[in-house]
């Protein structure tokens, strides 16, 4: 079980079965890309592995946000997969985190092997618990289709649930229609509903995890 309430105080988040893969929906600028690294980053502080699918920010500067999120890293507990195409294909060490370079975000084969790799080197590492986050889906929509791309998580979730990991995966709510959006979320367990409040800040719901939807709360 993994315990997400020191990041996001929600009971349904207190008790996250291992191998779970939570969606975390949201319009543009909602800080959900941010909320899938705190994510990350309490698991690390604990001395979790985590696995970084980035289909935007390079490799070295994911590396360097972890930094500065966990400022104790062990960047061996830290795998990337860098899916912006400007790396070529080959592996990359930074400082002792490795990164994994695939050809394109739709190339969703590589991704697949990429993630595999990370998972093997955390856990010859000694990680037997960890977090994945891919940030972000949408920008995968834009070079595949939904079937696709709702294939390809649901079958990353069985590799997540091998592993004892959980998985978090940000995807723009408002950059999709409704049949898209419906079809993606059936590859998750659950969900985090983020947007932003109507007196300024953002609020976040809970569904699918424990029971009932939870009500919207301040983050």
């Amino acid at each position: 079980m993994y315990d997400l309430t020191s990041v996001l105080e929600f009971d349904a988040l207190s008790e996250v079965r291992s191998g779970s893969s939570i969606l975390i929906s949201g319009p543009a600028m909602s800080g959900k890309d941010r909320l899938a690294y705190d994510i990350l980053a309490d698991g690390l502080r604990e001395g979790d592995g985590a696995v970084v699918v980035t289909t935007g920010d390079g490799a070295g500067s994911v590396v360097e946000e972890f930094r500065s999120l966990v400022p104790d890293l062990d960047d061996s507990q830290l795998g990337v997969i860098d899916c912006r195409g400007e790396g070529g294909t080959d592996e990359e060490v930074i400082g002792n985190a490795h990164a994994h370079h695939v050809s394109s975000p739709g190339d969703l084969t590589g991704i697949g092997i990429g993630i595999t790799k990370a998972l093997e080197g955390l856990h010859n590492a000694g990680n037997e618990q960890g977090r994945l986050a891919l940030v972000s889906l949408s920008t995968m929509l834009t070079y595949t289709d939904k079937k696709t791309v709702f294939k390809f998580c649901h079958v990353l979730s069985s590799r997540l649930d091998s592993a004892g990991y959980i998985g978090v995966f940000t995807i723009d709510s408002g950059a999709h229609d409704d049949q898209t959006l419906q079809v993606i979320k059936q590859a998750f367990d659950g969900m985090i509903d983020v947007r932003d409040a109507e007196g300024g800040g953002r609020e976040a719901r809970v569904l699918g995890l424990a029971g009932e939807p939870t009500d919207w709360q301040d983050i």
